[in-house]
């Protein structure tokens, strides 16, 4: 009886240790998707408590929490060592902007039980790290070239969710999120023309 749990406990750990080791390898975008491929409403509900939406608008809501938190994280960091009035005052609505509609995302995320990131994935991390190294007239336009190239990636999810998604919340938050992150890209192009 003691080496059948002495056996078990070791089979437990082990499993335990594994799934550490190859969730460490994950960022903080993939483990949610993982957490949400797991909330099989078909046959997973009683063990996970489902997920109310399907696994396109899942992703959807991850992409757009990681792209959120990223552009709040590069605002404080723009806030800080911009040189440029026009950029510093960009980074104050990023931050101001992306944290309002992180939140709301976050509620539709609860009610959803959708899993969202807590933290910047590797990608933005990479971008964040590279970004903070910098300072001055290269920051700025470093910073600048990153919010027009995240606000077009940005901007075409929420318009793909808005025309394609499933989840009616989802789907108005998309569309009222679109037009926010449209003026943002024209206000942040601008700047990056004066720039040149």
């Amino acid at each position: 009886m003691m080496k059948k749990l002495i056996y078990m406990s070791l089979v437990a750990f082990s499993a335990l240790a594994f799934q550490n080791c190859n969730s460490a390898s994950k960022d903080s975008k993939e483990r949610a998707d993982s957490l949400n491929k797991v909330k099989d409403t078909t046959s997973n509900i009683a063990a996970t408590g489902g997920i109310a939406v399907n696994q396109t608008d899942s992703e959807f809501a991850t992409k757009a929490a990681a792209s959120g938190l990223a552009e709040v994280e590069f605002g404080k960091v723009a806030l800080s060592k911009s040189t440029d009035a026009r950029v510093k005052s960009f980074a104050e609505m990023m931050v101001r902007d992306h944290s309002k509609a992180n939140q709301e995302l976050q509620k539709i995320a609860l009610n959803k039980n959708i899993t969202l990131p807590t933290a910047l994935d590797d990608e933005h991390q990479q971008q964040l790290d590279k970004l903070s190294k910098l300072d001055g007239k290269a920051f700025d336009k470093a910073y600048v070239k990153m919010m027009v190239d995240g606000h077009q990636q940005t901007l075409d999810l929420m318009d793909k969710e808005a025309k394609d998604g499933q989840d009616t919340d989802l789907v108005a938050f998309a569309a009222g999120t679109s037009p926010i992150v449209k003026g943002h890209l024209d206000t942040i192009r601008k700047i990056a023309d004066s720039l040149k």
